[in-house]
C-alpha cells in the first residue's frame, strides 16, 4: 500500500462547511472529498 503524504491546510470554514455536505452526500470524509476533487481538477486540466 502506498503512503500518503500528510499536509496541513487551511481553508475557510464556509468552504469547509460546503465541502462537509459534499462529503456526507458522496459518502466520503471530508478528507476524501478534497483528495476527489484534485484529481478532477487535474483530469481535467490534462485532458484525461
Amino acid at each position: 500500500m502506498v503512503e500518503k503524504k500528510k499536509i496541513l491546510l487551511r481553508i475557510d470554514p464556509k468552504l469547509h462547511e460546503i465541502l462537509q455536505r459534499m462529503a456526507e452526500a458522496e459518502m466520503r470524509s471530508v478528507n476524501g472529498q478534497i483528495e476527489f476533487l484534485l484529481r478532477k481538477a487535474i483530469r481535467e486540466q490534462r485532458g484525461d
